[in-house]
């Protein structure tokens, strides 16, 4: 196995493994084979890519990843390859996540750009209606899909490039390490059905139904909230998601640390949330994004 893994410097529950340049060298070849069109409209294509990674770490990446992402205790990785080298571009990053995501599991439809992943900017300027590209203010602890049918198990999150940034930084907190779950999780409000939409980016034309808190297989809570998109039917649910937003925000135990580019954060979606700083103000700022979010393999 030549990629190193340990614990992350941030938190024994984030497990850090680290690609060797040596062995990005050996995936070059492979990832020639699939143009991105080819992976956006061929689905079996992510699959051949995916194992061609799974490959030159002697079949060893998908099952250190399915354990860690599965593990309560841990949950998510960090993934840091070496890039320094030119060759190792934008489209060489949108191929080592797909290869990283189809070790483990199906993505979902991204109904924002119709596509099994999505890429987005964070500019100085801003228009549209959704406070993910807010660069100025927090985005605040939340988990993803709580507005589609389908189920989301994990997310990733690669940052493909940055300029003229600073703040900005990832913040993650582990349900298990907040101090509000087991009052907040048992709370009968927390149990019922609310109601939630998205705003028009998200292109998508209906709402759901479900709770905030349900339970894992194991009767331990799991949770599926954002801030931004729930619609409280009465005040009890008005008043619960105040005092839930405001529990997570004023945790003392979430996790901030700052992602390298070309780096990806790779986690459980039932019991870690993510969310990020605010950046400081300037005129040039920018970051990209992707996203790729999906369920486990069965």
């Amino acid at each position: 196995m030549s990629f190193s893994i340990t614990d992350h410097q941030n938190s024994k529950r984030m497990q850090l493994i680290k690609f060797m340049e040596s062995d990005l060298d050996k995936l070059v070849f492979p990832f020639k084979k699939h143009s991105i069109v080819s992976l956006e409209y061929k689905p079996f294509s992510r699959f051949s890519l995916a194992k061609s990674l799974d490959e030159v770490f002697e079949n060893k990446l998908s099952k250190t990843l399915k354990e860690i992402l599965n593990d309560r205790k841990t949950g998510t990785v960090i993934i840091e390859p070496e890039i320094k080298n030119k060759k190792f571009d934008k489209d060489f990053l949108v191929k080592l996540s797909t290869g990283l995501a189809y070790l483990v599991g199906n993505p979902n439809f991204d109904s924002m750009t119709g596509k099994y992943y999505a890429r987005f900017h964070v500019k100085h300027q801003d228009s549209s209606d959704s406070y993910l590209r807010k660069a100025y203010s927090n985005l605040d602890l939340h988990t993803d899909g709580t507005y589609v049918k389908e189920k989301t198990d994990w997310l990733i999150m690669t940052k493909m490039e940055e300029n003229n940034v600073s703040g900005g930084e990832s913040v993650i907190l582990h349900l298990d390490d907040w101090e509000h779950l087991e009052d907040l999780s048992n709370d009968p409000i927390g149990q019922e059905n609310f109601t939630w939409g998205s705003p028009k980016s998200k292109n998508v034309d209906y709402k759901v139904e479900h709770p905030v808190f349900s339970k894992d297989k194991n009767g331990k809570p799991i949770i599926s909230y954002i801030d931004q998109f729930p619609e409280p039917k009465n005040m009890n649910q008005g008043l619960f998601l105040q005092k839930l937003s405001d529990a997570l925000e004023d945790s003392k135990n979430k996790i901030s640390f700052p992602l390298p580019v070309g780096s990806t954060i790779f986690s459980n979606n039932y019991f870690w949330l993510h969310g990020r700083k605010a950046f400081k103000e300037h005129s040039g700022l920018s970051r990209e994004l992707l996203r790729i979010r999906g369920t486990f393999f069965h």
